[in-house]
């Protein structure tokens, strides 16, 4: 099936907009080579670069190869993805990072896959044996926040941190990012799971940086701040069980101190650690709180949810040439 056409053919057309989004900082050495593979792999396709504050000259590199270059100030890569979600007009987002690292020529492939099954995201997974391309600290951190995921908002992918991905319209003008930085692709996975879109994961080579090209990763600063991002998407979205959980740790502490003091008192009718009793009342009165918190707060967010797939289904969904309305 013949999926790419040029940017002015509309959704009632039959051929989609496919757009190529590319988050860019100092990639110079890698960018012009990205660019014409895209405009190769998906000729139809208005491949877009993000420069975000780069001291090198990707940009000018990028506008010479043949894309259309803007500047995002704001930095960090979740500010380029949010700015580029609102800017860019299209039917199919591929979203792939500038460092040369990823299989372009996976990209028809996975741009068939959302739109003949009517997907809303598609992770191109990463498969590589070169430990220079995929480093153990960054494959093992990658497995931990997995299935930290995984054990807080169910099925989840098996790479939830590839930067290589393929958007329907009705994802990206639904998505509101809120990071600033690569913990972006966590917020990413996770709107898809809340929204229970139909999704899917494709395994793509994944290749070394070329020489002179440094990542911008920290494998330490970036996965601690993944971590802290999944933290405040469990009480955000699952606010009761985060919520209960603390209740938990409270109540158990105040029942721990009060144990002693219940037994004292039985054998003697006196109380005799005033302190240790308030304190009791007090761990145990806040935890109450807490719960209650919970208890409201979660039905702030089922409604919250309510309104995001109100938002997500007002965007009007890609048909494939011959599929019954």
């Amino acid at each position: 099936m013949n999926t790419f056409s040029t940017p002015a053919q509309t959704m009632q057309h039959t051929a989609p907009r496919i757009a190529v989004v590319i988050p860019c900082y100092n990639e110079a050495l890698t960018i012009a080579q990205l660019v014409r593979d895209f405009h190769a792999v998906l000729p139809g396709a208005r491949v877009y670069v993000f420069d975000n504050n780069s001291t090198d000259d990707t940009g000018a590199v990028a506008r010479a190869a043949g894309a259309v270059v803007r500047t995002v100030t704001m930095q960090g890569k979740g500010s380029v993805v949010r700015r580029m979600f609102a800017d860019v007009e299209a039917d199919a987002y591929v979203m792939i990072d500038g460092d040369g690292t990823y299989d372009v020529g996976a990209a028809p492939r996975l741009v068939d896959k959302l739109l003949d099954e009517g997907l809303d995201m598609v992770v191109g997974s990463r498969i590589s044996t070169e430990q220079a391309a995929y480093r153990f600290g960054h494959r093992a951190g990658n497995t931990m926040l997995t299935g930290f995921l995984a054990t807080i908002f169910g099925r989840t992918f098996r790479d939830i941190l590839s930067g290589y991905r393929v958007f329907s319209r009705r994802y990206v003008k639904s998505f509101a990012a809120h990071s600033s930085g690569f913990e972006i692709e966590t917020e990413l996975t996770v709107h898809a799971l809340e929204l229970r879109m139909p999704v899917a994961e494709v395994q793509t080579r994944y290749g070394a940086r070329p020489e002179g090209s440094v990542s911008k990763l920290s494998t330490y600063r970036d996965g601690f701040r993944i971590l802290l991002t999944i933290l405040r998407l469990f009480k955000s979205e699952k606010p009761l069980g985060f919520y209960s959980i603390a209740f938990a740790i409270f109540a158990l502490a105040s029942v721990d101190l009060a144990l002693p003091l219940f037994a004292t008192y039985m054998e003697t009718g006196l109380v005799p650690r005033l302190p240790t009793a308030v304190l009791c009342t007090a761990l145990m009165l806040f935890g109450v709180i807490l719960l209650a918190c919970g208890i409201i707060l979660d039905a702030v967010t089922k409604s919250r949810i309510e309104q995001k797939r109100f938002s997500y289904l007002a965007v009007p969904a890609w048909e494939p040439p011959g599929r019954d309305g």
